[in-house]
């Protein structure tokens, strides 16, 4: 049966949940058709490293640029004209399959009861409240809303949700679980500007005189919202500003690069085969800041990439895209932060073994900047 077919064919609750959450049936089959020949995903043409002018590297606290720098931003947090959307939408298969925002950290306080934290003690500090948008899935979404009722959130906290998608089997037809149930997938943390889109919190934000959108990943806590990364995009005259750091033994993920001719971040699943991405000494850390009206109004030609995973034991492909796709498109400055030190902006916790070694710098980090009630920073 072809593929359409199989499609208009599914149950219609089933047709309604995918359209609800941007599912195009016509866009997908042309995916199935086009990596059925090819993966697709390796960029063609030339790719380059990046120039050092294509690098700059945050200020140290306690110099005249950083203080320069955290000048400027503030403005705009005193103004509320910033807001964060923090990526909640996967499952910690590395923690036994648990919802990671849900996860302890330390001392019965969750990555969520930390980000609620960060959220208050940035209104104590500005006078204003800080919209926070938790991007969530399927399986997250019903459990992450359950503990913001449970924990009070004020209302500018809440959550909206990904993208929905099919999967195929390896004839290339949709892959039914062994309930007989197609099997659906989220498609990818590039699904945030779309999904912030259709919930209408960006429009309303951007009417309102917001500004800027900081996005970070849930396990990373070192990428808090920071008026001096603010200023350093604001004095780039740049649309969205891309963290790097430098890279340690076992690194891997997106690398800034020149591809034909345009710096911008290329997974490593993306680079030619005759590119060595060792040859690049950082890498993105899933960390952004983006102009609002720019996330609201730019027009993306989303790329599509053909993933491979296990489900009941069986071979099945999805397709997802990548949200630092935003850098190829809009004007980007590629900005080198600390992991180490007195104020790290990446201390990603993937399972419980990094959550065990990071716990003690979490704890630390959380008492500093004030999130932690009744202890001084």
């Amino acid at each position: 049966m072809p593929l359409l077919d199989e499609i208009s064919a599914l149950p219609a609750d089933l047709k309604k949940t995918l359209s609800d959450r941007g599912f195009d049936h016509e866009l997908f089959a042309k995916l199935a058709e086009l990596h059925s020949k090819s993966d697709g995903n390796r960029v063609e043409g030339t790719v380059e490293r990046v120039v050092p002018s294509d690098l700059e590297t945050l200020a140290t606290p306690g110099t005249p640029k950083h203080a320069e720098w955290t000048r400027a931003g503030e403005r705009y947090f005193r103004e509320g004209k910033v807001a964060l959307v923090v990526m909640a939408g996967g499952m910690a298969t590395r923690m036994g399959g648990v919802v990671k925002v849900l996860v302890d950290v330390f001392d019965d306080t969750s990555f969520l009861d930390l980000r609620i934290a960060e959220n208050a003690a940035f209104e104590r500090k500005f006078g204003k409240k800080m919209p926070l948008w938790l991007m969530t899935s399927a399986p997250t979404e019903a459990p992450i809303r359950d503990a913001l009722k449970k924990a009070n959130a004020p209302a500018h906290i809440t959550t909206f949700e990904q993208g929905l998608g099919l999967r195929l089997d390896e004839r290339g037809s949709i892959f039914k679980e062994s309930n007989g149930v197609a099997s659906t997938c989220a498609t990818g943390h590039g699904d945030l500007v779309d999904a912030l889109r259709r919930s209408l919190f960006l429009k309303k934000f951007v009417e309102d005189g917001g500004e800027y959108v900081f996005i970070s990943n849930v396990d990373n806590l070192g990428a808090t919202p920071d008026p001096a990364i603010l200023g350093a995009l604001l004095e780039s005259k740049k649309r969205v500003l891309v963290e790097v750091v430098k890279k340690e033994a076992g690194d891997r993920g997106g690398i800034p690069v020149r591809w034909n001719g345009k710096a911008q971040i290329l997974e490593e699943f993306r680079l030619p085969e005759t590119f060595d991405p060792n040859t690049v000494d950082v890498f993105n850390t899933n960390t952004f800041l983006v102009e609002a009206k720019a996330l609201l109004e730019a027009e993306i030609d989303w790329t599509w990439f053909k993933v491979t995973k296990k489900v009941e034991g069986k071979n099945v492909v999805q397709f997802e895209r990548l949200v630092q796709e935003i850098a190829a498109v809009l004007p980007s400055m590629f900005l080198v932060v600390p992991r180490d030190g007195d104020d790290p902006r990446f201390l990603p916790v993937k399972d419980n073994d990094e959550l065990a070694r990071r716990r003690e710098t979490l704890e630390t980090l959380a008492t500093k900047r004030g999130w932690i009630p009744g202890r001084a920073p």
